[in-house]
C-alpha cells in the first residue's frame, strides 16, 4: 500500500472511531453579506425593543461604526444607551462598568459591536442584568437560573467566533485569569456578519485575529469532545481562513477575502461550541495574565508547539487539514503532517510579523520559576482537559520551553 492510501485509510478509520452521539442545536441566526448592518432595526423590531444597550469600545466610536449603528436604530424610532468602555481582554470590572452603566435604563435587548471582547463584555453584562450577583457566580455552564434578554452580535473583527458561542470568557481583574461562563440562555438570538465592517481594522488587528480564528478551527478539530458536528464547522473554517488570512494582510479592502474570513471565525466559533479548544489556549491565558501578551499573539505562538506535542495522537487529523489547505505534497503523511502543519501556521504568523516565541513577544525574561508558575496555572485551565492529549504540569512545562 502507497504512503498515500495508508494515510487515506488512517483518517476513515480515525472517522468511522470518532463518530459518536451528540447533542447539536444551533442557538444563533446568521445573516451574511456586505451592508447587512442595515437589516438591524427590523431585527431590533422583530424582538419588541424599545431600549437598547449597545456594548462596543472606544475605537469603534472614532471608527463611526458606533455612529452608524446609532443613526440605523434611531431612524426606526428605536432608542439605545451606548457602553464604550471596554478594554482589550474584557475583566470583571469591565462587566461591573456596564451593568451600572446599563441599569438605570430596563434595556431590552442587547447589542455587542466589536471584538470579542465588546461580545464577551456584553454577554457578561447579560448574566449579571437579568441574574444578579457577580461573574465568578457564573463561572462553568448552567448557572443562570433565570431568563436573560435577546442579544444581537455585530462582529467588526474576524477572531474569536463569540458570536456563535454561549459562552463568555471574562478575566478575573484580580488576577487576570480568564474565567469562561457559558449557559444556552446566553448565546446571541442573531450574528450579523457585514465584511464591510472589518475593513477598518488596523493591521496588526487583523492579523492577531486571524490567528485566533485559526487556532479555533485547529484544536477544535482534534479535541477528545469532537464530533461529526464539530469537525464539519472546524475544517470549512480552516479552509476559509488558511486561504483567505494572507489575501486580507496583503489586500485589506478585498471584501471577498474579508467575508472569508467572518464566516471562518464564525464556523470556528460553532466548533468550539461543540468541541471546545485544547492545550493552546489553556498555555495562552497564563501568557496573558503574566506578560500582558495579547490573546491572539499568545494563543499564535503556542499553537505550533501544540501541534507537534499532540502528533502522536492525532496525526491523521492534521493530515486532513493540512491537505484541506493545500500544503500537502508527495511526501505528506499522518508521520508529517504535524510539522507541515506547524510549520505552515508558523510561516503565516511570520507573514503577519507576529512574534514565534516568548522571548520575541516580551522584553522581560521568563526564567524557570516563571514558566513553572504558568505551567501550574495553564492545568487549572477548563480547554485543557479537553486537549487529544493528555496534559499534565510537565507537559505544560515542556511547552512553554519550547516556546522560549
Amino acid at each position: 500500500m502507497s504512503a498515500s492510501a495508508s494515510s487515506e485509510s488512517s483518517i476513515a478509520s480515525d472517522r468511522m472511531n470518532a463518530l459518536s452521539p451528540f447533542d447539536f442545536h444551533q442557538r444563533t441566526r446568521l445573516i451574511f453579506g456586505g451592508g447587512t448592518l442595515e437589516q438591524l432595526a427590523p431585527l431590533a423590531q422583530e424582538m419588541q425593543a424599545r431600549r437598547i444597550l449597545l456594548v462596543t469600545d472606544a475605537g469603534l466610536r472614532k471608527a463611526g461604526h458606533c455612529e452608524r449603528t446609532v443613526g440605523i436604530l434611531e431612524s426606526a424610532g428605536i432608542s439605545s444607551i451606548v457602553f464604550d468602555d471596554v478594554s482589550e481582554n474584557p475583566t470583571t470590572d469591565d462587566v461591573d462598568r456596564c451593568v451600572a452603566f446599563a441599569k438605570p435604563s430596563n434595556v431590552d435587548l442587547i447589542i455587542g459591536l466589536g471584538g470579542g471582547s465588546s461580545m464577551d463584555c456584553a454577554k457578561g453584562a447579560n448574566f449579571l442584568l437579568t441574574n444578579g450577583g457577580r461573574m465568578h457566580d457564573y463561572r462553568g455552564v448552567g448557572k443562570a437560573t433565570l431568563p436573560m434578554l435577546p442579544m444581537i452580535a455585530v462582529p467588526t473583527t474576524s477572531g474569536t467566533g463569540s458570536e456563535a458561542q454561549s459562552f463568555a470568557v471574562i478575566a478575573d481583574a484580580g488576577t487576570h485569569m480568564k474565567m469562561a461562563c457559558g449557559d444556552p440562555k446566553a448565546a446571541c438570538r442573531v450574528a450579523i456578519l457585514d465584511p464591510e465592517l472589518t475593513v477598518t481594522m488596523p493591521r496588526s488587528v487583523t492579523a492577531a485575529t486571524g490567528i485566533d480564528a485559526m487556532t479555533h478551527a485547529i484544536e477544535s478539530f482534534v479535541t477528545s469532545k469532537r464530533n461529526t458536528i464539530s469537525q464539519m464547522f472546524a475544517r470549512q473554517a480552516w479552509v476559509f481562513l488558511a486561504n483567505a488570512f494572507p489575501v486580507v494582510l496583503h489586500e485589506p479592502n478585498n471584501l471577498e477575502a474579508r467575508g472569508r474570513m467572518q464566516l471562518g471565525a464564525f464556523l470556528a466559533g460553532a466548533a468550539i461550541e461543540n468541541s471546545m479548544l485544547g492545550a493552546a489556549h489553556a498555555a495562552a491565558n497564563p501568557l496573558t495574565a503574566e506578560f500582558g501578551i495579547a490573546h491572539g499573539v499568545a494563543v499564535g505562538l503556542m499553537m505550533p508547539h501544540v501541534i507537534r506535542w499532540n502528533s502522536e495522537t492525532v496525526g491523521s487529523l492534521y493530515l486532513d487539514l493540512v491537505q484541506a489547505a493545500g500544503w500537502a505534497n508527495e511526501q505528506t503523511t499522518s508521520e508529517t503532517a504535524a510539522s507541515q502543519l506547524a510549520d505552515g501556521l508558523t510561516e503565516l504568523l511570520l507573514l503577519a510579523r507576529m512574534p514565534v516565541s516568548i522571548s520575541e513577544a516580551t522584553e522581560r525574561s521568563s526564567s524557570e520559576k516563571v514558566l513553572m508558575g504558568m505551567a501550574g496555572d495553564a492545568i487549572q485551565q477548563w480547554t485543557g482537559t479537553f486537549n487529544p492529549r493528555k496534559m499534565d504540569l510537565p507537559g505544560f512545562l515542556e511547552l512553554y520551553r519550547n516556546a522560549l
